[in-house]
Formats: C-alpha cells, structure tokens, sequence
C-alpha cells in the first residue's frame, strides 16, 4: 500500500461522492477536450474521469505512482506526465487549450493558481479542491474578510464560483482543515486583453500588503497615486472592487502614456 508523503503535501480522497462530484463539476463546453489532471494520487478521480468524453492526461511528481496508474488505467500509458506541476512548461506539452482539474496539494495551491494566470491563455476552465481558505479567497467578493490578492487577480480573468465543502473525513490521511472546490471559467479573451497583468499584480499585492492602511499611503510609492479620485484614496485594499483596481491600472497606464 502507498502512504501518502507529507512532503508532497497528500492526502488522498476516498469519499466516492465527492469524487463523483468533482468529476460532474467539469463542464465539457466542447467536443472531447483536452484536460490535465494535477496530482492524480491513487485515481480515484482519474477513473471518474476517465468515463467522460475528454481527452486525459494526467501529471504526477511522486514516483511511486505512475506505474500504479498505468496498470490500473492502461489507457493512460502515454499520457502520464512525471514532473513538477509548477516547473512544467504547458506550451512545450501542447500548443492548443486544454481544462485544469486535480486535488491541488494545498502546500503550492497559491503558486498553483498564479500559475493559472500566467497561462490563461491556453486555460479557459480550472476545477478542483483547494484548502477552503484559499478557495474563499479565490471566489470572494469586495468586503468580505477573504478578499484579496487572489481575489482581485483571478477575478480580473475568470469567473470564479464556489461549488461545495469537503470536510476532512473525505481523505486519508484527513487533513487538519476543511477543503473547498471552486470551478474558475475564462472570461472572454477579448474582453480582457488589454489589462496588463503584471502592471495589475503590482498594484494589487502593493495595496493589499498594507491592507489596514488608506489606499493614498499604500500605494504612495507610485507617482500617478496623487491623481486617484478621492473616494478611492481614503478606502482601504478590501474595500475596492475589481472595477476600481481595473481604474487604478487605467490610471497608472495613462500616467505612464504621458511621461
């Protein structure tokens, strides 16, 4: 029997109906699409998945694993990717799209996410279980007390929306903490290709690591902070939505047009 290694931060699910439900949670919005389990563990969402009309491929760091994989799920030999997730290149797997889906190991679930966004070009769905706390930051709302960076800089590029909580029973070995699954869907791309990401990012992670200060002394640093409207100057980070931080990048690119 494998044990799951706290180095790679498992925890394997066993709870038949919150696989099922991850599974049923993939919206298939075209004909057989390409999609890339992340940290497949044992299969047992490997296997729900693999009743469904995609085409599977699966990434897995821990090498005891894809041998198991492949004798149980011989239609995945070819398709097992043993690497590291965040130093995979995706562009050098595939030129085309391709859905996001996996048990997320909760001790890289931010780095996952930004990974998301630096490649949301080739991503238009990402699902899976996250640590709660990260999820409700994910899909959380101006004012609420989650909202924050991941908040803002998902939300700039998807529509994020929380599907339901897994408590820690559902694994082996349970977790310390209740898990949540999110289903994140691009927005159009034309929609959003002209926000500069990192110029967004900057100014996001500027305001909200001085969350308890006015947004006039957080984001004092930068030269065009002088011209925000009042309104905005006097709130603080958790208190702006995504439109007034898409205003802010407006403002800072106007500024930097001008110089």
């Amino acid at each position: 029997m494998i044990r799951p290694k706290k180095s790679f931060g498992q925890h394997f699910l066993k709870d038949e109906t919150i696989v099922q439900q991850i599974a049923d949670g993939l919206l298939l919005l075209k004909s057989k699409p390409l999609v890339l389990e992340v940290g497949p563990g044992m299969g047992v969402l490997t296997e729900k998945l693999l009743e469904k009309d995609i085409q599977l491929t699966v990434i897995e760091l821990d090498r005891r694993l894809p041998n198991l994989l492949r004798e149980k799920f011989p239609q995945l030999i070819g398709k097992i990717i043993e690497k590291d997730i965040l130093k995979f290149d995706f562009k050098e797997w595939t030129a085309d799209e391709f859905y996001l889906i996996g048990n997320y190991p909760y001790n890289i679930s931010s780095q996952i996410l930004f990974k998301l966004l630096d490649n949301r070009q080739q991503i238009p769905q990402m699902l899976g279980m996250f640590q709660k706390e990260v999820a409700q930051r994910i899909t959380a709302i101006a004012g609420n007390k989650a909202y924050g960076i991941l908040s803002v800089l998902s939300q700039a590029f998807y529509e994020t929306e929380y599907l339901f909580d897994v408590a820690p029973t559902a694994f082996n070995p349970p977790p310390k903490v209740m898990s949540g699954v999110i289903r994140l869907q691009r927005k159009s791309l034309e929609e959003t290709a002209q926000i500069n990401y990192k110029l967004l990012a900057r100014i996001v992670k500027k305001a909200f690591n001085q969350r308890r200060k006015k947004l006039s002394n957080a984001l004092k640093e930068f030269p065009w902070s002088s011209q925000m409207s009042e309104e905005i100057k006097n709130q603080r980070a958790d208190k702006l939505t995504l439109e007034d931080y898409l205003e802010l990048l407006q403002l800072a690119e106007d500024f930097a047009a001008k110089q």
